[in-house]
């Protein structure tokens, strides 16, 4: 990676935190090429100032035309009226990574010069522990370059995936809610130990290292996860019994709703988000 290059976050939240903390532990980038930015919680900025060794600086104080990534980390109802105010402070050789759920390349490119590269992405919670499952999509004006410069820099949260927009909401049903599905998982894990006599603690620790193990056979084997459920499943043992009422209290059916149901909502999200008109 260029010891050139500077990368500014204009927000200073969680996630542009998991960001900055990913690329700063894994050596990407040195701390003094990164800038963080926020429009006044100047105590934020000292804090990840102090934390990363990043440079923290009110937005007004701010030139982004220094910069050659700018990563958009604001909420995402602030979008529009953050593209417009930095429009004119940018330039189409400059490359935007948005991470604001919901706002489409095209309405970001609405809102900035003509031509502007433009890059989506959506990176999960366990972004937080580098092990995020990213998603990234780009928009029409983006080179190959960058495209691979965004792949570099999200690798530092986890593995990177380079998807068609129109599939975005389906990613954030199946990885940006996802974490929450397995959280529910082991607090039914949990509960159903505790009801048997087990140690809550210990009853944690087996759902986790369970699910963590089996998470791995699946990146690792070729075997389909059907393949593998059906190699760990002998006929009338205690994995069949264990799957059979499953089956029967509809778990298939409520995997797929729970997907759908995430996928859905982001889609009326995102349409909330961008019904506003362009500003001319």
């Amino acid at each position: 990676m260029s010891t050139n290059l500077r990368v500014a976050f204009i927000g200073a939240g969680n996630m542009a935190e998991a960001m900055v903390s990913g690329i700063v532990q894994t050596g990407m980038l040195e701390a003094h090429q990164i800038t963080v930015t926020n429009r006044g919680n100047e105590e934020r900025l000292l804090e990840l100032h102090n934390r990363y060794g990043v440079q923290g600086i009110k937005r007004d104080k701010v030139q982004l035309s220094s910069f050659d990534v700018i990563f958009l980390a604001m909420k995402p109802k602030d979008a529009e009226a953050s593209l417009n105010r930095i429009k004119y402070e940018i330039t189409p050789d400059q490359v935007v990574m948005s991470v604001l759920a919901g706002i489409s390349t095209e309405f970001m490119q609405q809102h900035l010069q003509p031509g502007q590269q433009v890059i989506r992405v959506m990176p999960n919670t366990s972004s937080m522990l580098q092990e995020s499952a990213t998603a990234i999509s780009p928009g029409e004006h983006v080179t190959m370059k960058n495209i691979k410069l965004a792949q570099s820099l999200l690798t530092c949260i986890g593995q990177v995936y380079i998807i068609e927009e129109d599939q975005m909401d389906l990613f954030t049903g199946i990885a940006g809610s996802g974490p929450a599905y397995f959280y529910y998982l082991m607090e039914h894990i949990e509960k159903t130990a505790f009801e048997h006599g087990m140690d809550v603690g210990l009853a944690r620790k087996i759902g986790a290292q369970t699910i963590l193990g089996a998470a791995k056979m699946v990146m690792e084997r070729e075997e389909t996860p059907a393949e593998l459920r059906h190699n760990v499943t002998s006929p009338n043992g205690t994995t069949a019994a264990g799957l059979n009422a499953l089956a029967d209290s509809g778990g298939g059916a409520a995997i797929k709703a729970a997907i759908e149901g995430a996928m859905n909502r982001s889609i009326e999200i995102s349409k909330d988000l961008q019904k506003a008109p362009v500003s001319i």
